[in-house]
Formats: C-alpha cells, structure tokens, sequence
C-alpha cells in the first residue's frame, strides 16, 4: 500500500510525468482500437475514399480531443493567452512554449494511429483503389471505361464476384499497400528527424531565453495549481465558519457531539487568519475577479519588506474597509 501511496504522491507532483504516462496509455489504446477494428471497405464509387479517408483521419481528430481533455495543461495555455494584462505582463514566447508542449503531447496517439494505418495499408488501398491508372495493368485492357471503374473499386473486396478470377487484383492492391507503406514510413522517419533537430539544436541557439521559457512555463502550471489548492482550504474553512454560524445556537450540543471538526488552537488562529477581510460572498467574488484581472507581478521584494518575520501582516487588499474585517465569532452557550 505504501509503494502505491509514493507512486501516486510521485505523478500528483509531477504534472508533466502524468501528461506524458496519459498520452502513452492513449497510445497503446489507439493500437489496440486497430487491432480490434472490423474494416470493411464498401467497394462502392463514391463511398470508398470518404470511408477509408474516414478511417484514416477521423479516429486522429478524436483521439487528439482526447488527449487534450484529459490533461489540464491546455485550460492552463488557454487562460494565460486570453487573461487581461492587468499588473502582469504577458510573454508571447512562454505561451507558445505551452502550446507547442501540450501538443506534442497531445499529437502522439493521433500519430501512432495514422502510421499503423498507412503501414497496415487497407485504409489505403480501399480510399485510392479507383484512382489507379488500369493502362498499367494488363487485367484491365479487354474492359470498357465504365467496367474499369467498377472493377477497381471492387479491389478491397477479394470475395467479391467480379475480382475471383481477374488477376490484376492483387497487382493493384500490392501497389497501393507499397505506396501506403512507403508514406507510413516516411512520416515516421520525417517525425523522427524533426524531434531528433527540435531536441539538440535548438538549445545551441538560444539557451538562455529556452531555460527561461521553461521556469515560467512551469510556473504557470505550478500557480495555478497552487491557486487552486488555496480556493479549496479556504472554501472549506469559509464553510466551516458558516455551518458554524448556522448551529450558533446549538453550540453545547455541537461541542458534546464533537462535531466541531476537533480543531486545535494553532489551527483555529490560522483558520482565522485565512478569512482575514472576506465577510461575504461578494467580497470572494471581488478576490477571484481581481485574481483574473490583477494577477500581482512578479516580485516578491515589497512583500517581504512589508510583512517580515514577526510583524503583523496588513489587510487585505480586497478589503473594502476596516469595518468589513470580520469580527471574531461570538458563540452563546444555550
């Protein structure tokens, strides 16, 4: 239990470990979904190409939604391109950093699925069946236009009457399965060399601004998670505080059920310290809409000036005024 407990401690702080391990598993199903895949081309005129073109790019599209769902770097990229400035500025390079990393990712499976296809060459071979020259096949030369036609649409299907005994149905098909596998290979050799050039040259040119990109990249990532995690404590405790207010007036009966959540009194003075000038709900209203439209800059120097080690912290900035600082709460014993 407790190797499981590391694991899962391991890949909650590590984001992009997980992002990487949910793009693999995708990887894998996009395999298996082929494996597990009944193709059967229609061998008709006008339906072949849209079915295995169909195939061939309509499972990429979803399993990239996918990819994209169930990761939540692109809700992160999202929010720091279409967030106002306010008093932090914004850096269109970390941006794109994100969003060519969310993809890469996110592209894995939409490739796997398309190699395995080309290089599998059925997809191929069903789509561009009628779109192959007959002049350079001798089964084709006794045959009217219109007879060719419908014989080369009939190649995927090797059962089908008219492709029993014509013997150039296999010399079609082997030339499409060589052109689709040539294509599969390709790609895959292309992907390879592109991420072979994007991994060691690029840190040769600009090393510096690529290290920097990287930190705020994380950053971001990292305070918004962050951000969150805070918005949850204090929603607990600010429901803690109203579920209290709301029992007032069963106190004794609250404490002699020891439902008041066992708090120590450290905890409780944080507790307080954490609804520091928050009151209401629209003043949590107002603290997320400046969070959105304010976000502080990036500077911590006036913070630790202001608030040392010992001294008591200022109010809070989204404070209206002194008088709606909360007040300690008063509990009357019934």
């Amino acid at each position: 239990m407790d190797r499981f407990r590391m694991i899962f401690q391991y890949f909650q702080s590590n984001p992009e470990s997980v992002m990487n391990g949910v793009c693999g598993l995708l990887a894998l199903a996009s395999v298996k979904m082929y494996a597990c895949f009944d193709f059967s081309c229609p061998c008709l005129p006008r339906y072949n190409e849209a079915y295995g073109l169909g195939v061939l790019l309509v499972p990429p599209a979803a399993l990239l939604l996918c990819g994209l769902l169930l990761t939540r770097q692109p809700a992160a990229v999202l929010e720091e391109w279409r967030r106002p400035r306010g008093r932090r500025r914004k850096d269109p390079a970390v941006v794109r950093y994100m969003c060519s990393s969310v993809l890469q990712r996110a592209m894995i499976a939409p490739v796997v699925w398309i190699i395995v296809t080309l290089l599998d060459g059925k997809c191929f071979v069903c789509a561009f069946s009628g779109s192959v020259d007959p002049e350079k096949f001798a089964g084709f030369a006794n045959a009217s236009p219109a007879q060719v036609q419908q014989l080369l649409t009939k190649v995927p299907c090797k059962d089908d009457e008219l492709m029993r005994n014509n013997t150039s149905r296999k010399a079609v098909s082997r030339y499409l399965r060589c052109w689709s596998q040539a294509l599969g290979w390709s790609i895959l050799l292309i992907l390879i060399v592109a991420a072979f050039l994007a991994r060691w040259l690029t840190p040769c040119f600009s090393p510096a601004a690529l290290l920097q990109t990287r930190y705020w990249s994380n950053y971001i990532d990292i305070e918004q998670k962050i951000f969150e995690e805070t918005c949850c404590e204090h929603s607990r405790h600010f429901a803690h505080q109203c579920i209290l207010h709301f029992f007032e007036s069963m106190w004794k009966e609250i404490k002699l059920h020891s439902f008041n959540l066992h708090r120590e009194e450290e905890e409780a003075e944080g507790e307080e310290d954490l609804l520091r000038g928050i009151t209401d709900q629209d003043q949590v209203n107002k603290l997320l809409q400046t969070w959105y439209y304010e976000k502080p800059p990036l500077d911590v120097s006036q913070v630790t000036q202001r608030h040392p080690l010992g001294r008591e912290r200022s109010p809070a900035p989204w404070a209206d005024s002194p008088s709606s600082q909360p007040k300690p709460p008063q509990h009357t014993d019934v």
